[in-house]
């Protein structure tokens, strides 16, 4: 039998967040039918991701819904998994980077109406870890290329520097007069909301729902079940 997806969202206080994240699954499950896929929120939002593990039974591979490493990827989640004793599970990379990451954010930035030439100012959460950092850094690289080699600012929401408006700044001090807001979040909230607002044309929507998640998301279960198994590391069971 095949190990559960869990696929592993923030939380948000945006109501339209939970519903992105079950339109995604639904992608998934059109996808991979056979497969059970599940939804688990690290705080916010229910179902939390400890109720869900206390449900199954047998393995489960556990997907985050998160663009780079950081203190949920690195932290949170496996000592969720850790906790889940009576379960087999392993814990997969994190979406980003990736580049069927940068074709679901190519195509929002075409779908707002990006033209050849405009810069773009690719908005993320932001994070105190430099490995979150430097993800980010390689998704902007990424897409830059993706777009002809026009100029791609990362930005952040919060907790790193720039934010959106200084990016944007930055980048008209540079003689970029076309300038967009690439949305490096998986689904609609505060924080995207925020970036975009900095935005002097236009702005493209979170990654949403987009097919190439779907296609991401099964990509990052089946290289976790294809890894060795770790074993569980005593201090995360009692974090």
């Amino acid at each position: 039998m095949q190990p559960t997806l869990v696929a592993v969202a923030h939380g948000s206080r945006d109501p339209r967040a939970l519903h992105t994240a079950l339109a995604l699954l639904e992608r998934v499950r059109e996808l991979r039918p056979r497969l059970d896929v599940r939804l688990g929120h690290v705080e916010l939002n229910e179902p939390l991701l400890g109720s869900v593990l206390g449900e199954l039974r047998g393995a489960a591979v556990l997907v985050p819904l998160l663009l780079g490493r950081g203190y949920h990827v690195k932290r949170d989640l496996p000592a969720a998994a850790a906790r889940a004793a009576h379960l087999r599970t392993r814990v997969a990379a994190p979406l980003g980077p990736h580049p069927l990451l940068v074709e679901a954010l190519y195509e929002r930035l075409v779908e707002a109406g990006w033209s050849a030439g405009t810069a773009v100012v690719l908005a993320a959460a932001g994070s105190r870890d430099p490995d979150s950092a430097a993800d980010t850094r390689r998704t902007a690289g990424l897409l830059a290329e993706r777009l002809g080699g026009v100029p791609v600012v990362p930005a952040y929401a919060s907790a790193a520097a720039p934010n959106a408006p200084e990016a944007v700044r930055a980048l008209a001090a540079r003689g970029h007069h076309r300038i967009a807001v690439a949305s490096y979040f998986a689904a609609p909230g505060r924080f995207s909301a925020q970036t975009a607002a900095a935005a002097p044309a236009l702005a493209a929507a979170p990654l949403g729902d987009h097919p190439a998640l779907a296609r991401l998301l099964l990509h990052r279960y089946d290289e976790a079940r294809a890894r060795p198994a770790r074993p569980v590391r005593p201090e995360l069971v009692s974090a």
